[in-house]
This record gives C-alpha cells, structure tokens and sequence, in this order.
C-alpha cells in the first residue's frame, strides 16, 4: 500500500518522492513504537477524501511513494549509511524532487537534513526550521550522541548550519542543559506561548525575518507532531500540553511556503500504539502531509506562471 494510492516509480516529472523510515531505536518512550507510522499513515490515507482542503485532485498531483529504507533497529552507524544512500539514489533519478519523510523518532530526520544538505551544490542559502515541543539540544542523551533527544543539535552541528540558518518552532517542554545550549550559542527558538501573546503574523514575521535576514531562501521543515497539542494529536510519545492546532500549524506552514524554497519535509514521532481507536493522530498526520503538498503545489504553479 502506498500514501493516497500514489505510483511507486520516479520520472522526469515527479515533484514529490515520499518514503518512510520505519526506526525508533533512539526514542526514549519505548511503548512509542513509532516505528510502524509510516505503514500505518499509509494505510489511513485510503480512508480519506481525495481531494485537498483548496481543491486540488490528489490523484493529479505529481507525488510517488517509493516504499520504506531497510532499517536494522539497533544499529545505527548502519541505519544512517543507508539513509544517505537511499536518498542519494532518489537524486540520482530526479535531482529536482522534494523528499518527504514519514518517521520513526525524531533522529531519522537527522540523516535526511544532512543527506539533502550535502547535495546542494550552493548551501550558503540554505536553512532548516523544525517544529517540536522540544529542544532536542542535548549533547548526549540515552544512548549517547545519537537520540532523539539529540537531533538539533546533531544539525547544528553540520558545517554548514548555524545559529543565523536554524530555527527551532513551537517549544514548551525545555530542559535547564539544552536552554543552557541554546543561550551559550544563541540558537533561535520560538516558544509556543509566544503565538498566542504576540498573535498569528507577528509570530510568523519572526520567522521570516531570522530567515531573510540570513540570506535563507531554500528550507527544510521537520514536523514532530508533539508541536500540536495533544488533545488534537494525542498519539505521541511526550504529550505536552499547550502545542498548537491544526489550523495554526497549516497557517504557519502555508505562509513560509509563499517566502522560501521548500526541498523537503518530514513528519515524525506519531505513536500508532497510542493513538485513539479512531486513529486521530494518524488521519491528522495524513491530512498535515498531503496539505503541505497541496501549498508547495500553489508555490510552483504561482511561480511558473510568473515566469
């Protein structure tokens, strides 16, 4: 079964490659196993309508899914070679294509920032935003450089990301040695609570100016679900109150669409085995996927027609 139906082969035409990263080695919630989210967003996206919110025919839009990377759950060196490799391989067919993950824990976004990263010829505009109730700034966590818990700051750690081109979204659940990190090296982090005090455009131009302000014109977007709030998004494994809704999320995306270049996004940390019966978590991550397309769409068309 693929998402929506969609075909499973890349051509000189695809604009979309989905795949999955079915690990969740390095989460810390064991019970989580959002390891089987990528099947199972799969399997509830042939219940849902097959249009967009805007009225685009999903059918007609020029996505593939080309199944998920082979994961060996505990190892790890192993798990981020064939990450890198499996997308490299997707360059190779079509070097245009935006990629979109579905996870797994957070640190399967690490080998795909990276993997994106190193492949743009010109990476002095690049940036990466990423949604998450959490810092995800410790040096070590767990298992050690590898979790989680660790995934910023694995980014930044990439040569050519740094505090003028990183972003961290919707924060609400920090811990004293990550704000310690993100204030020593003045990485920028906009808590939730600040979308309410400041309201929907402020908080938004905060965003966009960071960005601009850095030359960005090109983004990676990482979605933990934890950055909505757990009573639209309960199937997660830290359910920290406060997050945004639906619709403030969808807003802020469809916003930064019209300012910056997206060349990929992912979903991740959704917990099949904790969701609701009538499996909410799961149908909202389909719905928040295929209405990301659906604005990247517009983008491209808009552009195209201004040319």
């Amino acid at each position: 079964m693929t998402f929506f139906d969609f075909g499973e082969v890349i051509n000189s035409d695809t604009e979309f490659v989905i795949f999955g990263i079915p690990w969740d080695y390095l989460t810390t919630i064991p019970q989580s196993n959002s390891a089987l989210a990528p099947d199972k967003i799969r399997d509830v996206s042939s219940n849902l309508g097959l249009t967009t919110e805007r009225g685009h025919e999903i059918p007609k839009l020029k996505v593939v899914d080309i199944g998920n990377v082979k994961i060996k759950q505990t190892e790890i060196e192993n798990n981020i070679y064939e990450i890198k490799n499996f997308i490299n391989e997707i360059y190779k067919q079509n070097e245009k294509v935006i990629l979109i993950m579905i996870g797994g824990d957070h640190f399967a976004s690490y080998p795909v920032i990276k993997a994106v990263g190193d492949n743009l010829k010109k990476k002095s505009n690049f940036g990466v935003l990423i949604f998450d109730a959490h810092l995800d700034l410790y040096n070590k966590y767990d298992k050690g450089e590898y979790s989680h818990a660790t995934i910023a700051h694995r980014v930044y750690d990439l040569e050519y990301i740094n505090n003028k081109n990183l972003i961290i979204v919707g924060t609400r659940d920090i811990d004293i040695p990550e704000l310690k990190i993100a204030k020593n090296e003045n990485i920028f982090h906009l808590d939730a609570y600040r979308l309410m005090e400041e309201g929907m455009e402020n908080y938004i131009n905060n965003i966009v100016v960071h960005f601009q302000n850095s030359n960005v014109k090109k983004l990676y977007v990482s979605i933990d679900i934890d950055v909505l709030d757990p009573s639209i998004a309960p199937g997660t494994g830290y359910a920290i109150p406060g997050g945004f809704s639906y619709r403030e999320l969808l807003k802020i995306l469809k916003e930064l669409t019209k300012k910056f270049n997206i060349l990929g996004f992912d979903l991740v940390e959704i917990s099949p085995s904790l969701d609701l019966k009538n499996n909410l978590t799961c149908n909202l991550g389909a719905k928040l996927i295929i209405e990301f397309i659906s604005f990247i769409t517009d983008k491209y068309n808009k552009d195209q027609n201004d040319r």
